[in-house]
This record gives structure tokens, C-alpha cells and sequence, in this order.
């Protein structure tokens, strides 16, 4: 429990700092995108608007990892996973107007090395809220 308040505390404060938090007032608020992801979560980035990303470093070689993003706005955003300076994940989000669209991959144990990995989501258009979370369940 202590290393999920750890990696959480650590991803919002670099999701602030890659997403250039206080460049742009953000979407409304309403529910969140995607829930808190529990126990299992080493990631969740509750909203954000335009291009972001994340940051942590609390992943584990021996569970499989879910990265999850949801997105609405009109366009769509792309996403891209790295652990260790290897890409192990890349796809595409449409991001409606007015509901969500959510995209969601799993990667075998292993794929995610132990240690820090980044997560780059750039967004078609700086009006695209979207949120993410990176669990590895057990």
C-alpha cells in the first residue's frame, strides 16, 4: 500500500510538470474519465487537456501491466508507452464530443522492466481532456 502512495504522489507531480500544468484553464469539471484504479494502480492521472504525459517509477517485472486512456473532446490522442528507453506500447484513442472514448492495452509480464517507464500523450487538439491510469494487477 505504501509503494501505490508513493508512486501516485510522485506521478502527479511530474504529470503536472510534463503536461505544463497552468498553461490553459482546464475542461470542466464532471466525473472523472476513469476511476481510481485501487490497489493495483501505479498511475492515475485524474484529467488533463492538450498534450501531457507521466512519468513513475514503480513498475514490476513479474505482473502483466494494463495502461487504460480515456479522452472526449472531438479528435483523438495517441499514446505511447516506454520502460527503460524500449517502446512496449503505442496506440490511438478517439475522443468523441460530449462521452468518452476509452483505448486500453495489456502487457505480458516482463514487457514493462522493473523500474521507471514514461507515458507521451499527445492530443489532436489542446481542447482534448483526457485522463489514464497503468495498473499491474495481481
Amino acid at each position: 500500500m505504501n509503494r501505490t502512495r508513493e508512486v501516485l504522489a510522485v506521478t502527479v507531480l511530474t504529470a503536472c510538470a510534463l503536461a505544463g500544468a497552468g498553461a490553459g484553464p482546464a475542461a470542466a469539471a464532471g466525473d472523472p474519465l476513469l476511476p481510481h484504479p485501487g490497489p493495483d494502480g501505479l498511475v492515475w492521472v485524474e484529467e488533463q487537456t492538450g498534450d501531457g504525459g507521466v512519468a513513475s517509477g514503480g513498475a514490476w517485472e513479474g505482473l502483466p501491466t494494463v495502461l487504460t486512456v480515456a479522452c472526449e473532446g472531438g479528435g483523438d490522442v495517441r499514446v505511447t508507452m516506454r520502460s527503460q528507453d524500449a517502446e512496449v506500447a503505442a496506440f490511438s484513442v478517439d475522443c468523441p464530443a460530449g462521452t468518452a472514448g476509452v483505448g486500453s492495452v495489456t502487457m505480458d509480464p516482463g514487457l514493462v522492466r522493473r523500474g521507471s517507464f514514461t507515458i507521451g500523450v499527445d492530443a489532436s487538439s489542446e481542447e482534448i481532456r483526457w485522463a489514464l491510469t497503468v495498473t499491474q494487477p495481481e
